[in-house]
């Protein structure tokens, strides 16, 4: 029998919706259930600090559970560095600190002001001696890709026509259209986050649980045996097909 693995969509600063997930599964698959995190704990939602700690907690007490960087986790992680780092991928124009990505409301979270009335290098100094040493580790340590049997998750997606193995990190965390649009066989089922949908889609060749949590949104949660997924929900489980 194939050992069920959990996935949960992208978060965004949603403790409350993440805390509610987490129970979802502990009364389906029990305290040892295997969960992946597809990426993007942090921005938008008002308690990213908080959901970098509960995350960090449950890896600390030796959950099987494993962490996918998603692309805001990336610009977060970047900004921390001793020079903050600007993210290439983004828009002409923006920055992580810029009003539709949510860097703000992250380092609000940490007590951290970011208007524009102060200067970057002001923020930076701020953040670095707010942000705990762990977090910033966290981030650091998150994976990139994950391998399990017939699935292959990935925050944002894959590179069509490139080998699994053979794929870069910068289109693992921010790829769209071209893998969105692509319907060939990638060598996996690929299970991902990133774009938000209005509800879980199977795609047959990508499965997308990103349903907009850093919205207001719900955040999805599912379970895979094998190929076959299922949304876990208090209503009960209801399965995902092409």
């Amino acid at each position: 029998m194939t050992q069920p693995i959990y996935a949960i969509g992208d978060i965004h600063g949603q403790l409350e919706m993440l805390e509610q997930a987490l129970a979802l599964i502990v009364a389906d698959g029990g305290e040892d259930a295997q969960i992946v995190f597809l990426g993007d704990y942090v921005d938008r939602g008002a308690d990213s600090n908080a959901v970098i700690e509960r995350l960090v907690q449950g890896k600390a007490a030796g959950r099987p559970w494993r962490f996918l960087k998603g692309n805001h986790d990336r610009m977060f992680e970047w900004f921390m560095e001793p020079t903050p780092r600007h993210d290439p991928f983004l828009l002409v124009g923006y920055h992580w600190l810029h009003e539709r990505l949510g860097g703000t409301t992250t380092l609000a979270s940490y007590g951290v002001e970011a208007d524009s009335s102060r200067r970057l290098f002001n923020v930076h100094a701020d953040a670095q001696k707010a942000v705990p040493h762990h977090h910033l580790r966290f981030l650091q340590d998150c994976e990139i890709a994950i391998f399990h049997g017939p699935l292959f998750f990935a925050h944002a997606g894959v590179r069509p026509g490139v080998a699994l193995s053979d794929q870069t990190e910068d289109d693992l965390v921010w790829i769209r259209n071209e893998f969105l649009n692509d319907t060939r066989d990638h060598g996996a089922l690929i299970v991902h986050g990133h774009t938000p949908v209005a509800a879980p889609l199977h795609a047959g060749n990508h499965v997308n649980l990103d349903t907009g949590a850093g919205y207001g949104k719900p955040l999805t949660t599912a379970v895979f045996e094998g190929t076959t997924v299922n949304t876990v929900s208090y209503k009960g489980p209801k399965k995902i097909t092409p």
